[in-house]
């Protein structure tokens, strides 16, 4: 009978990562690290069980965008999901900030995490686990590139269907995305650049990180079911309200969104998007619409306003 393993490897002290990682600053567990030593144990819950949440803002010309909303948003999900936080709201704003300035960047994407950890018995239940908060700053990433932000992006509608809310609270920004990522290799196979998947009645829900809008005789739509509220989608609701333009959260169907005169997408990595082709039908005339550009201006004007934004104090 052959023998396994008649030789034992030998246990190395320290692990060795080979890849490359965006530069950028991290916390973990009181230390301010680079990003290619910002790790976690394979026995986290965020792991091994995605047990975890989460919330990203940006910083933008040296400034955070709507930094309370976010925050607001992951105490939110830190409570439902009962975790605790070992630091208060003061003490993690200043640790993002800590990032962002130790990172140099101007422009940056900015991440807050609480995982349930894990226990030293490795115990199956999540009350005995530690939970544990970290952060990260690197330079900042759109869903949309140049070009697509130009002449809008080519989004395909998945027949892959959200998980539903009374399974998951969609409230709480988590890291369930295998029916977004489903999603997005559907519309890569079909020459698409992102997706939108659907709810669980057939009607449009959103996309891999971004909510998405119609726009028809002047007025805003966006899906109300099974989707994250997101802050770019809050504020786009808030740039309407400023300018006059109706917006409401209500069912939205593939033949509404097709038969849109405007459609964009909305995410904290890229702002407001617009979309110009859905599967094989475009949009309108198939150009960027002008209520689009219109609330895009504005959305990125907000950014040097105080009462929308927090300045990050650089070394």
């Amino acid at each position: 009978m052959t023998q396994l393993l008649p030789v034992l490897p030998t246990v190395d002290e320290h692990h060795v990562d080979g890849r490359r990682y965006p530069h950028g600053v991290a916390f973990m567990d009181g230390q301010y690290l680079p990003m290619s030593e910002a790790k976690i144990s394979v026995l986290d819950w965020g792991f091994l069980h995605s047990d975890a949440t989460y919330d990203t803002v940006h910083v933008w010309n040296g400034r955070f965008f709507r930094l309370d909303l976010h925050l607001d948003r992951f105490f939110g999900g830190v409570e439902r999901l009962r975790m605790k936080l070992p630091y208060d709201r003061k003490k993690i704003e200043s640790i993002l900030a800590a990032c962002v300035a130790l990172s140099g960047h101007k422009s940056a994407y900015v991440e807050m995490i609480c995982t349930r950890g894990s226990s030293p018995a490795f115990s199956r239940d999540p009350r005995q686990a530690e939970n544990r908060f970290m952060a990260f700053a690197i330079p900042f990433g759109s869903v949309a590139n140049k070009e697509q932000l130009e002449r809008g992006l080519h989004v395909a509608i998945s027949e892959t269907v959200r998980i539903p809310p009374k399974s998951i609270d969609p409230a709480i920004k988590n890291y369930h995305w295998l029916d977004l990522v489903k999603g997005l290799f559907d519309a890569y196979d079909v020459g698409a650049e992102t997706a939108l998947i659907l709810d669980t009645n057939g009607h449009i829900a959103e996309g891999p990180g971004f909510n998405v809008f119609v726009v028809k005789d002047g007025s805003l739509k966006t899906p109300a079911f099974g989707v994250l509220p997101g802050i770019t989608r809050r504020t786009v609701f808030d740039l309407c309200a400023e300018m006059g333009l109706s917006a409401t959260a209500v069912d939205v169907s593939r033949a509404e969104i097709k038969g849109a005169d405007e459609v964009f997408i909305t995410s904290t990595a890229g702002g407001i998007m617009p979309v110009t082709r859905i599967d094989d039908t475009a949009i309108a005339d198939g150009q960027v619409g002008s209520v689009t550009r219109r609330l895009k201006d504005l959305y990125w004007r907000k950014h040097d306003d105080p009462a929308w934004s927090t300045a990050v104090s650089y070394p």
